[in-house]
């Protein structure tokens, strides 16, 4: 494939600023494995239905595809040869001819708690109100502190800091590798939060590269800059995922680490009140993680019983 100022290879994305600095990111990877001038590229943003909809929880707007599917209509329609995606908002399963198998070296996955009083959490005053649009996020603040207030808080990285400085809420949750990848990282009064604390998002802070199953240009292209680490962490992440049939309608984390050269996956769901959370950490070879991630959705929904998602019908 001869990519050139007149032919480039469109790189589709979202338009926020942290959607484009991914985006960039990737770029800049495949320009230094492949040799290739900046003019060789296009960023292409697309406003995608959840960009434009931002008065409304997802859950009531149409769950995790709201970030992806116009982004992925182009990609299918030719408009775009690669989608740039933040694998947390990732659907756990792809639209037909397009697959999801390249990934650049994970970011942080931590939470990071963020107030402009100074204050940890767990030292919040009773009432105070913290927002998210996270219904994760909603549940495991709730279920620490039912004392606490929590309200919408939907918007960009930038939308959230401001809601905060206009008194919207006292405190928020932000994603560590967001805040890095925005060079925010020492300007933003954060105060990172243990994985054993607040057990993030599946997927949280990794980027996937989306392309047209039977594109070999493309394909040999990207498997210059896929780094298998992560995609040996987000197979056991992600196989958790699908199995509980994950979406933006469910309280669900998991996280997936290398330790002693085997696979220790940790996943949690609760119910979205904060009433209740379910949850376990087992360790298996790295090799074996789509499997390990599989087996324990399975347990866990054993665990929880019918009644335990009975909010979701």
């Amino acid at each position: 494939m001869t990519l050139s100022p007149d032919r480039p290879l469109r790189i589709g994305t979202r338009g926020s600023p942290l959607a484009l600095a991914q985006a960039y990111e990737t770029r800049d990877r495949l320009m230094a494995a492949h040799d290739l001038p900046e003019t060789a590229f296009a960023i292409v943003p697309i406003r995608t239905t959840g960009d434009r909809v931002i008065d409304r929880p997802l859950k009531e707007i149409g769950g995790k595809g709201l970030f992806t599917r116009e982004i992925e209509q182009q990609l299918l329609t030719g408009g775009i040869d690669i989608a740039v995606h933040s694998m947390k908002d990732m659907p756990s399963e792809q639209p037909a001819g397009l697959v999801l198998d390249t990934y650049l070296p994970r970011e942080d996955p931590r939470d990071a708690f963020v107030t402009l009083a100074g204050s940890a959490f767990d030292d919040l005053p009773q009432g105070s109100v913290v927002g998210t649009s996270s219904l994760r996020r909603r549940a495991q603040v709730l279920y620490k502190r039912p004392d606490l207030t929590v309200v919408e808080f939907r918007g960009n990285v930038q939308t959230r800091l401001k809601k905060l400085e206009d008194g919207v809420a006292g405190a928020t949750f932000l994603a560590c590798a967001g805040l890095s990848r925005l060079g925010m990282g020492d300007e933003v009064p954060r105060q990172p939060v243990p994985v054993r604390s607040m057990l993030p998002a599946v997927a949280q802070g990794a980027i996937g590269i989306e392309r047209r199953i039977g594109d070999e240009d493309i394909d040999r292209l990207l498997a210059a800059i896929h780094h298998e680490e992560t995609g040996l962490l987000l197979a056991a992440e992600r196989a958790f995922l699908a199995t509980l049939d994950g979406s933006c309608e469910t309280p669900i984390a998991g996280l997936a680490e290398f330790e002693d050269g085997a696979l220790r996956l940790t996943g949690e769901v609760l119910r979205p009140d904060g009433s209740e959370a379910i949850g376990e950490t087992q360790v298996a070879p790295v090799e074996d993680g789509a499997e390990l991630g599989r087996a324990m959705a399975l347990r866990l929904l054993e665990q929880a019983g019918p009644g335990f998602f009975d909010w979701r019908t």
